[in-house]
């Protein structure tokens, strides 16, 4: 019997424990590129032994010339390879707000989720990898993000699971070598336009040249354990959210005797309720609902993104009219 190479094996075994005991089909969504061709690849061998069902789709942009061509190569391999159903979706990204990576990120998951939802799949399947986390967590400590961001990408979240994000980017490329895929390059991951690139190309290499390879492991491992804190504290807060809760809008009283940490994630938790965007409330924000609290002095309403206005009155936090 052949051997199975390492790399294979690796990525394999990751797709095995994210499948087995699936309730339903999985999709894998696949561009071409290494890491979500390797994932594919793994899924066309494990799901089926599995007893788990699998399609596969695709999303073309339209951001790059040829994209619709990559796209269709991309699903006549899924059909050779057994997914089923094999869809391509094609999307706008032009109006949306932000940024291209932020639009073209909204447009994708969008098309998953609708290509999950009409297919009843059970899971959607990523191909982010260790190194994408790793690079996710240097981004947020840049940004100043707090541990939110810090704890990176969830292993699952909703119908979206990334199985490789304990494997190394490495792994996924000798694994696709190893079967022979041919796999396609993104120009947008080697373009210094986009920061993300910049920390691939620049910065994550020069830490690991400064602090050895497991640099890598070690920015991965803490956006694990930095997302366990992450998820207990926001359990605290949501119980605290609801005795905080006032015919008005939020008791001062209570909010004051909260700790910081547990205060913060219920005033975001709020405004996010009281319609604030979430791509635009930031730590600004809330810090202004915060001095409302813990650094009262009469102050006037306090402006969320959205068109949304809060007041201290009458010992409540109170939504109002900008």
């Amino acid at each position: 019997m052949a051997r199975i190479p390492p790399p294979v094996a690796t990525v394999r075994a990751a797709v095995r424990a994210a499948v087995t005991g699936l309730r339903g089909p999985a999709l894998v969504a696949c561009s071409g590129g290494a890491d979500s061709l390797a994932l594919a690849a793994a899924a066309a061998f494990v799901a089926p032994r599995a007893g788990v069902p699998v399609g596969l789709v695709t999303v073309d942009h339209g951001l790059q010339e040829g994209s619709a061509e990559r796209a269709a190569a991309v699903a006549d391999w899924a059909r050779s390879a057994g997914f089923d159903p094999v869809e391509v979706a094609t999307v706008s990204v032009a109006g949306r707000p932000g940024g291209p990576e932020a639009a073209a990120r909204e447009a994708r998951y969008e098309a998953l989720s609708s290509v999950a939802e009409r297919t009843g799949a059970a899971a959607v399947l990523l191909g982010h990898t260790r190194d994408d986390q790793a690079e996710t967590v240097l981004l947020a400590l840049a940004r100043g993000a707090g541990p939110r961001g810090v704890a990176g990408m969830p292993y699952r979240r909703g119908l979206f699971v990334r199985p490789l994000l304990d494997v190394a980017r490495a792994d996924t490329r000798k694994a696709c070598a190893a079967l022979g895929l041919a796999t396609w390059e993104d120009p947008h991951n080697t373009d210094d336009a986009y920061a993300r690139s910049r920390v691939r190309a620049d910065a994550l290499p020069a830490l690991v040249a400064a602090l050895g390879p497991a640099v890598i492991a070690n920015l991965a491992r803490t956006a694990s354990l930095v997302a366990a804190d992450v998820a207990y504290l926001d359990a605290l807060a949501g119980e605290a959210l609801a005795s905080a809760r006032s015919a008005e809008g939020l008791s001062v009283a209570v909010l004051h005797a909260l700790p910081a940490a547990i205060r913060g994630r219920v005033l975001h938790a709020w405004a996010l309720e009281l319609g604030a965007p979430g791509a635009a409330l930031s730590h600004r924000h809330v810090a202004a609902l915060d001095a409302l609290i813990t650094g009262w002095h009469g102050q006037g309403r306090t402006a969320l993104p959205g068109g949304i206005a809060v007041a201290r009155r009458a010992g409540d936090l109170v939504p109002t009219d900008l």
